[in-house]
This record gives structure tokens, C-alpha cells and sequence, in this order.
């Protein structure tokens, strides 16, 4: 009798470590399938109201030549610092019906290269806390793609976190003649060779 209990102590044990290695198993599944996938979310900040304007006045223009795209889109991964945003050329809302309507036909031929994009990087995540209020100033690094030519572009953007909501803005200047877009001398007195380029975006944390 003491033989068979001595034989049926080890199984029993062995049977018991073996259905809780395999219940850990199953909780740490579960968890990988439910938490994991929020973890990587909140990695990424995103928004696709992103408001892009530019204005390409001349200074002896009568008139302005500028326009607001309320739909940009943007992913900021919190990290890496790499940052992503593409805008629809034919979202750019101009005053005036006709202008808008030349700027997609003949500057920017909106149909034939439909967005302009930028890939790029922070160069110090470090300088932002994005889990504590505060506003931010770090430098960004990265190729802007218009009508079809990407350039290297460096500026700073400004991240503003309050209340667990985080928006970010930038000012830079492009070149037209850089992405080959010609302005005409017909109306040299009104379009500027030079734009300038705001953007502001709220973001928020990305739900797959």
C-alpha cells in the first residue's frame, strides 16, 4: 500500500504542475491577444484632420493667393520619433473658385501627382515629455514629396501636451521652382516664388 501511494504521489504531481503550466499558458495568450495590441496603439499618436495652409502672396499682390486643407493626415510613432503625414492636393480650399482651379490644373496637377507627403524623423525625442504637460520644442528631419519631387527638409515643430491631449504645429518655407512649379511672369506680381507653410494637428492615441 505505502509502494502504490508512493508511486501516485509523483504522477498526481506531475499531472498538477502540468495543467497549471497550462492554464499560465492560456492567461499569458489571453493577455498577449488583449493588452498587447493597446500597448502598440499607444505607441502612435495619429489624426487625419490635420489643417495644412500655405500662403504664396507676393508682396506687391493685390490680392492673396493662399489656401487651408482641413484633412491632412499624420502618425507619429512615440518610440522611434518617426513621423509620417500626406495631404490631398485637391483638398486645398482656396477663396476664389478660379484660383483653386489653376492650382490644381497648372501648378500642382493635382490629378497626376494627387498628394503631397513627408517621411521623416525627430532628431530628439528625448526633448519631449509627451506624458507630462508642457510645451515642447524639437528639431525634424525628413523628405517632402510635391508634384512628384521629394527635397530634405529640416524645421522645428512644436508639441503642446495638456491634459493627456497632445496637438503639434510647424512653420516652414519651400522653394516652388524646387518641386517644379514655375510661376509664370503673367503673374509674377500676385504668386509669390516662395511659399509658406503651417501645420497644426491635434493627435490622438492610434485604435486599431
Amino acid at each position: 500500500m505505502h509502494t502504490e501511494l508512493f508511486l501516485v504521489r509523483p504522477i498526481l504531481f506531475r499531472s498538477f504542475n502540468y495543467i497549471s503550466m497550462q492554464r499560465n499558458l492560456f492567461v499569458l495568450l489571453l493577455l498577449s491577444v488583449i493588452v498587447l495590441p493597446g500597448l502598440a496603439s499607444a505607441q502612435k499618436l495619429f489624426t487625419r484632420d490635420a489643417q495644412v495652409y500655405f500662403d504664396a502672396t507676393s508682396p506687391d499682390s493685390p490680392e492673396r493667393v493662399d489656401a487651408t486643407n482641413k484633412s491632412g493626415t499624420m502618425v507619429l510613432d512615440l518610440a522611434t520619433g518617426r513621423i509620417q503625414s500626406s495631404v490631398l492636393m485637391k483638398n486645398f480650399i482656396f477663396e476664389k473658385a478660379l484660383m483653386q482651379e489653376h492650382f490644381n490644373e497648372n501648378y500642382v496637377e493635382s490629378t497626376k501627382y494627387p498628394k503631397a507627403t513627408f517621411k521623416g524623423q525627430l532628431d530628439d525625442l528625448s526633448k519631449v515629455n509627451f506624458k507630462k504637460d508642457g510645451t515642447y520644442t524639437t528639431a525634424v528631419t525628413g523628405d517632402l514629396t510635391i508634384h512628384g519631387v521629394t527635397k530634405a527638409v529640416k524645421t522645428n515643430v512644436i508639441f503642446t501636451v495638456k491634459g493627456g491631449k497632445t496637438s503639434g504645429n510647424t512653420e516652414f518655407s519651400v522653394v516652388l521652382a524646387d518641386y517644379d512649379i514655375s510661376v509664370p511672369s503673367v503673374v509674377s506680381d500676385k504668386l509669390s516664388t516662395t511659399a509658406k507653410i503651417k501645420i497644426d494637428a491635434n493627435l490622438e492615441p492610434l485604435n486599431r
